[in-house]
């Protein structure tokens, strides 16, 4: 099935536009914490994939984050600037995952789905549907149990489209592994300069493959990043 769902197309226009708007700073939550452990409140670090599997949440935007960046088109930006983008032309090929983050709101469908762009955010993630690469499916948890803003992202490594976009071998602790070392630091884009930070934490997920989808194992690891815009 390809969809092209209404953010895609935001994120897809932001993304070509080369005059982005100054980033507005305005709180976009209300509880002051990174994030809630979405186990304390029926939900899970695994989303849900139509086998009744799911993926691991393994990297989490802090809530504490400067809040543009956790506005989608925000989170567009960022995302840009250290090497991801919107789907090739916004659209989307397979059926969208969901996740409970213990937040009230139950099972939610992903926001956003971003591409490893290999250098070029107009048009790269064209490239990476072919011969695959990295990718990140976002959530936000925001209901009226845990409304930190918090972003948590499964990031996975998949195969090339003669493989069918599977998961490669250790896909989801290299997906998450070449994420953060490709965000931590100082990155630019667009006349705005991201600080990123990063701090592993344990106990969120089990290490092993219970539940998770093509029974590829994982180390239990999930990384919180904190992300502040400084110009």
């Amino acid at each position: 099935m390809v969809y092209i769902p209404f953010l895609s197309l935001l994120g897809f226009q932001a993304a070509l536009n080369p005059f982005a708007p100054k980033p507005k700073q305005e709180p976009i939550s209300t509880d002051a914490v990174p994030f809630v452990n979405p186990n304390l409140h029926g939900g899970s670090l695994l989303d849900m994939t139509n086998t009744g599997l799911g993926e691991p949440l393994n990297v989490i935007v802090s809530g504490l984050s400067s809040p543009w960046v956790l506005a989608d088109g925000g989170f567009v930006h960022f995302a840009n600037a250290v090497g991801f983008g919107i789907e090739c032309f916004g659209a989307h090929l397979g059926d969208p995952q969901a996740a409970n983050l213990g937040d009230g709101h139950g099972y939610v469908n992903q926001t956003l789905e971003l591409r490893q762009d290999y250098g070029n955010p107009d048009i790269g993630t064209c490239w990476e549907s072919l011969v695959g690469g990295n990718h990140l499916r976002l959530f936000r948890q925001n209901g009226p149990g845990a409304n930190t803003g918090a972003l948590f992202l499964a990031v996975s490594q998949e195969e090339n489209v003669s493989h069918g976009h599977t998961i490669s071998p250790n896909g989801y602790n290299i997906g998450r592994d070449n994420f953060v070392k490709g965000a931590l630091g100082v990155k630019r884009y667009q006349g705005v300069k991201y600080q990123i930070v990063a701090q592993n934490v344990t106990g969120l997920l089990p290490p092993g493959s219970t539940g998770i989808n093509h029974g590829i194992p994982t180390d239990g690891v999930t990384v919180l990043l904190t992300v502040t815009i400084v110009s």
